[in-house]
């Protein structure tokens, strides 16, 4: 028995989006007794409700026949001699699926089967013998979650594509990697869609090079927000009155114009560096930003490693606060890597936290011949997770 009263069209819009254009959805009556069937199929038609009646087991439903928003109207004791409403589960629980609503016919006051029946799944129960204007009732609950539901699948769709277009944007800004005079490698992956790290590199005149790496506090949308305000207005030089080659008068600009007050209570943590090719000297100063790293030849044989870092609170949290900056010549054939703390703060397999110190060892023994994914491929095998818990930025400059 198929009885259509009203029409309905039905799109996808996309892989895991359905799009209903009316109020209107499927009824299936599934594993039903005849009697039961009957009233049901009468009372629904004459609502005026699409009504739909399955009649084969429960597991061979074929999966196009749920083109639509479905309630599913079955027997709990049928349900159960025949394992049907695990097979609804499983169909739920495929996102290219519509919504689907699983309304349990139970007998009268038995509570330790209504019980059983909404662990396994069920969204609501009905007692028999059934009440026709119960049924009716709690169709048109049923019908109002379903629509609740798909509302909500095209509002997570349409922040979804919102959110895409805002990670294009964000790495939009991130630059290239460089190739000529200094090559610079980097990598930036976001714990989520958006993430709260930055970076940027470029020449402030043919000799000098400036290069900084800040990670905001927290994640997503308002992380991501701060950190690009960050980037172009250091990417413009539209600090007022600020020496961009001194990176202690850099970072006291960035904390006066970014107090956490006035941006949503976040604040970041940033190194900053001007490198000077032609004597080899790097400027530096950070704030409660890890220390960058100057992996070094000294022999063709060993690694010096040396930590780059000076103290001052992170850039935001209380004004008038004064940076310090140091100075240190670059050995030839040495590297330079920047990071936040999401590349070494990890759960590894023995669940212990890696940390910074072990991080720095890993960096030492990297060769000149390796690349930065190897440096990453080192640091992913050590933790049984495929992504990263914290937003992660990496950044390799290679000081020939």
């Amino acid at each position: 028995m198929f009885v259509v009263v009203h029409s309905l069209l039905v799109y996808r819009s996309s892989e895991n989006s359905w799009i209903v254009s009316v109020d209107m959805v499927q009824i299936l009556i599934v594993n039903v007794d005849r009697k039961t069937r009957q009233a049901l199929c009468q009372e629904l038609s004459d609502a005026g409700h699409d009504v739909k009646v399955w009649n084969n087991h429960f597991d061979a439903v074929d999966r196009p026949q749920i083109s639509r928003p479905t309630i599913v109207i079955s027997d709990w004791k049928l349900q159960r001699s025949r394992g049907g409403l695990s097979t609804w589960q499983r169909l739920r629980a495929d996102p290219a699926s519509p919504p689907i609503f699983c309304l349990i016919l139970t007998p009268e006051n038995n509570f330790s089967e209504h019980m059983t029946a909404f662990e396994q799944g069920a969204d609501d129960l009905l007692s028999k013998p059934v009440d026709p204007q119960e049924i009716k009732a709690r169709v048109l609950a049923g019908e109002r979650i379903l629509q609740l539901e798909q509302e909500l699948r095209e509002q997570k769709q349409l922040l979804a594509t919102e959110l895409s277009e805002a990670e294009a944007y964000v790495r939009s800004l991130l630059p290239n990697d460089l190739t000529e005079k200094i090559p610079i490698n980097a990598r930036f992956f976001p714990s989520r869609l958006l993430g709260g790290d930055c970076y940027d590199y470029y020449w402030l005149d043919p000799d000098y090079l400036a290069i900084y790496l800040l990670d905001v506090s927290g994640h997503g949308l308002g992380s991501a927000l701060l950190s690009t305000s960050v980037l172009n207005v250091l990417r413009s030089q539209s600090l007022p009155d600020v020496n961009f080659y001194r990176p202690e008068k850099v970072l006291k600009a960035l904390n006066e114009t970014f107090q956490m007050h006035n941006q949503n209570e976040k604040y970041f943590t940033i190194w900053y560096g001007v490198y000077n090719r032609a004597n080899r000297q790097l400027l530096y100063a950070s704030a409660g930003h890890p220390p960058a790293v100057v992996v070094s030849n000294q022999d063709g044989k060993s690694q010096a490693v040396e930590c780059l870092r000076t103290p001052g609170l992170p850039i935001g949290m209380l004004p008038d606060i004064k940076y310090q900056w140091q100075r240190c010549y670059i050995p030839p054939e040495s590297r330079l890597y920047l990071f936040s703390d999401g590349v070494y703060e990890i759960q590894q397999l023995d669940n212990s936290i890696m940390g910074l110190d072990e991080f720095v060892e890993i960096l030492s023994k990297h060769t000149p011949e390796g690349t930065i994914d190897d440096i990453l491929n080192q640091v992913t095998a050590r933790t049984r997770n495929s992504t990263f818990s914290d937003d992660l930025s990496l950044l390799e400059v290679c000081l020939a």
